[in-house]
């Protein structure tokens, strides 16, 4: 817990916690409001919700009276004409000698899914049992509000005093892959160029305990077309003879894992670290597994999670059962997506994958690969000053110490991040609990674990208003 001679007992600082605590509630309205907008960036879905997020969030930031610019922009796809999604960027020059934040988050969303796996609306926000419910309640627009809501205590207590550099780059494709974000650092170099960047769409320990991401897994996501004929044949004619699609498909996936479920491609990697406790009972309660369905992998939970491969075929194009006949299928296509372990390059473990799919290919089906998407994991450096006051604004905003997480999930484009500014220290936080159930129905927020990270934010963003740049 805080003690009382830690830097959250100044006055200052008392009176800055306590315009956080007053600042929540409108923070919440304006998070519903925003939860609200259904902008989610596949091509699928109405592109417009997106402009109308983006508007909001911008409006959100003019009003908190920080900044000198808000705008929102767009940026090309790398070597196409296609603009990316809408995204705003205000800005907010140092004084006297302050250095500068890069505060980072995202506003579209993943789709909803199936309604009726919703206990609520998706896009109608209500809150039950301490949490807010709804698709991107967490992720991220709660990470947005974070930010905003941290601001608004900032510029509220410090006034005229505030001589930080901030700046607010609030994306809008990262469930679609960041697929102009590199273009858009490029593009906007000078205004995003910061001392330190916090990248809010990680998560915690757990609801009272905050973590500081220290490890990310990459991704290599792909589609296989398993191919074996020419066109579907007769199954009771030919079945027994002739290799369908599937079987061959089913035959080539089946290699891809030991008996145990752990990664078994030769030339995918694993990186050895310490990894706190967690036990499978945990693990059965927060990732909702089964009674009679056992765990994979071997060694600890965590190391399986943090520092090795996984491998998950999460589509699949196949007659659907109600459609099925008596055919052997020509073709079936899938998607494959890898998780990279920390220290290994997405590019490599892609090649060891594809290496391996066609060297285990049963019957010499044919194989196709596309829609490649490749992302580097993520290692931070600790030793950062940084680094060292966000661990401390953790533990008096949570009044829990802070722990190093690694992060089985891809956050991409932070290695962008990393080489577009080598020189910024990476901070990767966020406001999720491993109950948020990000991407899945019936996503929510902890509402406790807000109030923390928006008191974490602002003490952070208090005590780099002390700081001199460069120091």
């Amino acid at each position: 817990m805080t003690s009382p001679a830690s830097p959250a007992s100044s006055a200052a600082e008392t009176a800055l916690l306590e315009a956080v605590a007053l600042g929540i509630p409108s923070a919440l309205a304006d998070l519903g409001a925003l939860v609200r907008i259904p902008g989610i960036a596949w091509p699928a879905f109405d592109q417009t919700q997106l402009e109308r997020s983006a508007e909001a969030v911008a409006e959100l930031a003019r009003a908190t009276g920080v900044f000198d610019d808000v705008r929102v922009l767009r940026a090309h796809v790398d070597d196409t004409d296609e603009l990316g999604q809408p995204a705003v960027l205000a800005t907010r020059a140092a004084r006297n000698g302050r250095p500068t934040i890069l505060l980072y988050a995202h506003h579209d969303v993943q789709p909803p899914g199936a309604d009726e796996l919703w206990e609520t609306p998706p896009f109608e926000p209500t809150v039950r049992d301490g949490r807010l419910y709804g698709r991107g309640a967490a992720d991220d627009k709660a990470g947005i509000m974070a930010h905003i809501a941290a601001l608004r205590a900032v510029a509220e207590t410090l006034g005229g005093d505030l001589d930080l550099g901030v700046s607010l780059f609030i994306e809008g494709e990262e469930e679609y892959g960041s697929r102009s974000f590199a273009r858009f650092l490029r593009d906007n170099a000078d205004a995003l160029r910061a001392d330190a960047i916090v990248v809010a769409d990680s998560g915690n320990l757990d609801s009272r305990t905050p973590g500081l991401t220290v490890s990310l897994r990459g991704n290599a996501r792909f589609t296989l077309t398993v191919r074996t004929l020419e066109h579907a044949s007769h199954s009771g004619m030919f079945g027994g003879a002739v290799p369908d699609a599937m079987m061959a498909a089913v035959t080539l996936l089946a290699t891809l894992w030991d008996a145990d479920g752990a990664v078994a491609v030769d030339g995918m990697t694993s990186r050895d670290g310490q990894t706190p406790e967690y036990t499978e009972e945990t693990l059965r309660d927060e990732a909702g597994l089964l009674g009679g369905v056992s765990p994979i992998g071997r060694d600890d939970i965590y190391g399986r999670i943090w520092n090795k491969p996984s491998i998950t075929i999460t589509g699949m194009d196949v007659t659907s059962v109600a459609a099925a006949s008596n055919t052997l299928l020509p073709e079936v296509s899938l998607v494959i997506s890898a998780r990279v372990a920390p220290g290994q390059s997405a590019t490599d473990a892609y090649a060891a994958l594809e290496r391996h799919l066609r060297e285990h290919a049963p019957f010499g089906a044919e194989l196709t690969f596309s829609d490649i998407d490749l992302g580097d994991g993520f290692l931070v450096d600790t030793s950062g000053w940084a680094v060292e006051l966000t661990r401390a604004a953790m533990g008096d905003g949570y009044g829990v110490d802070a722990v190093d997480l690694g992060v089985g999930g891809s956050i991409p484009f932070v290695a962008d991040l990393v080489r577009e500014f080598p020189g910024a220290q990476i901070l990767v936080t966020g406001v999720e609990d491993p109950h948020s159930r990000a991407h899945s129905p019936n996503e929510s927020l902890h509402l406790e674990t807000f109030r923390n990270a928006v008191r974490t934010e602002a003490l952070l963003l208090a005590r780099m208003n002390e700081r001199t740049a460069g120091s």
